[in-house]
């Protein structure tokens, strides 16, 4: 199915551009991913390379930690304003939720005020893990750490970041896929190798004869977890309620019945997204004091509790998975938008009065497809960092999770976009003429 899907796709030019597009600034990034930040040790940040803190900023950044490349940020500044933004929009201040009702001109201002914020974000988080990087590591990874190099590297750092979101929005545009897990999306690719190396270095080069049959069944294990994860997230991924609605007889032309087709997990991937990011964010703040207080020891144990192969610091990730969950799916599907649709379509779902009483009904079945959709997840995520912590796993097991979530959620949701550009470029209009290509 996929790949005659993307056969099709490549016969049509428009779509064919898009994709090769995307390729194109796909392959800008990694490349920018691999050019370390001048004035960097790289071989001292390697002392550091399994922090969870840095795991979850390479998840994020699509890898580009591991090298301190100038696009080492990525995306988790503009993630973290995108976040800001939404939650003003919440009522909190006014020009917000007005800019929010304006269409296409307020949309424009939101944006562009999220790469404000994400600018200063950017530039404060810089510093704060450079800093905080070379004062944990043992020789320092700036080799002339002073304040105009660390400004320097907070310019270049934040420089790169804005460059990234600028790459991922001209995918969103101009490519086919959401910009920002797309980025994402191609770091956890390109990792893949690197993971099943590590995997193969640890279990079978340098092991006692005796040991070889347990490294086998690891392997197996591994792979048949990551198939029943693949089935499982696949099917939840498209898994849809089906809303029964109505159709008015003053509506010339319009069915008699339909539905309303509301997703499983309404919120997609983007909630495990927010919570690597926001969990990298305190972090963040703790190299900072780290590098300026040196080892005090409400700094260490905070710095403990929030770390995610800590009990404490699975459940925060877990918690903020859910509130993100619930959060994103009223963003997604908006009740008061919808029932405002449906009365002016002159549809309406039975037994239901319009209006309010439709924006009640919609609203009450959305909490229980988050709560849903927050539990299936939490359990992807969590579930192989309880198994890292439990039975001493490799490191790269503990957001494996997280990774084909993201990994497959991206991949459903881009193939599908492409099975809508070919059905758009099948549509028959009033002569029963199809669009050319």
């Amino acid at each position: 199915m996929f790949f005659k899907t993307l056969k099709d796709a490549f016969k049509v030019k428009d779509i064919r551009n898009r994709i090769l597009f995307t390729i194109f600034i796909l392959f800008v990034f990694r490349l920018g991913t691999h050019i370390t930040v001048p004035g960097i040790n790289v071989n001292s940040l390697n002392q550091l390379a399994d922090l969870p803190f840095i795991n979850m900023i390479n998840l994020v950044s699509g890898n580009a930690m591991q090298n301190f490349s100038v696009f080492a940020m990525g995306v988790s500044p503009y993630i973290t304003a995108s976040i800001i933004v939404q939650l003003l929009q919440m009522d909190i201040l006014p020009v917000f939720v007005e800019w929010s009702k304006q269409g296409e001109v307020g949309r424009r201002k939101l944006n562009q005020t999220t790469r404000y914020i994400t600018l200063v974000l950017a530039m404060a988080q810089s510093i704060a893990i450079t800093a905080g990087f070379n004062a944990m590591s043992s020789t320092g990874i700036v080799n002339t750490p002073n304040v105009n190099t660390y400004l320097m590297i907070g310019m270049i750092l934040t420089t790169g970041s804005m460059i990234v979101v600028w790459l991922g929005e001209q995918i969103t545009d101009k490519g086919f896929g959401n910009g920002v897990s797309m980025i994402i999306f191609a770091g956890i690719i390109s990792s893949i190798p690197q993971a099943v190396k590590t995997v193969y270095d640890e279990k079978f080069v340098n092991i006692r004869p005796e040991q070889l049959p347990s490294s086998i069944v690891f392997v197996i294990v591994l792979l048949i977890a990551m198939a029943i994860i693949i089935a499982f997230t696949t099917y939840f991924t498209q898994a849809i309620l089906k809303i029964p609605i109505q159709y008015t007889k003053l509506v010339q032309g319009a069915p008699t019945s339909s539905y309303l087709p509301l997703r499983l997990n309404p919120a997609g991937v983007i909630p495990v997204i927010f919570a690597s990011s926001i969990t990298a964010l305190p972090a963040t703040l703790l190299q900072l004091l780290k590098a300026t207080k040196g080892n005090v020891g409400w700094i260490e144990n905070l710095q403990h509790a929030l770390d995610y192969n800590t009990w404490t610091g699975m459940l925060v990730y877990a918690i903020l998975i859910v509130l993100f969950t619930f959060f994103y799916s009223f963003v997604q599907v908006n009740p008061e938008k919808m029932a405002e649709n449906l009365q002016k379509q002159g549809s309406y779902i039975p037994s239901v009065r319009p209006g309010k009483g439709t924006e009640k009904y919609i609203s009450s079945i959305l909490i229980r497809l988050a709560t849903v959709g927050s539990i299936f997840l939490g359990l992807i995520s969590v579930i192989p960092i309880v198994a890292t912590n439990l039975w001493s796993l490799p490191k790269m097991v503990a957001l494996g999770g997280t990774s084909l979530l993201i990994v497959i959620t991206t991949s459903i949701e881009g193939i599908k976009q492409l099975e809508g550009y070919l059905l758009k470029r099948k549509y028959t209009g009033f002569l029963d003429n199809p669009i050319e290509e």
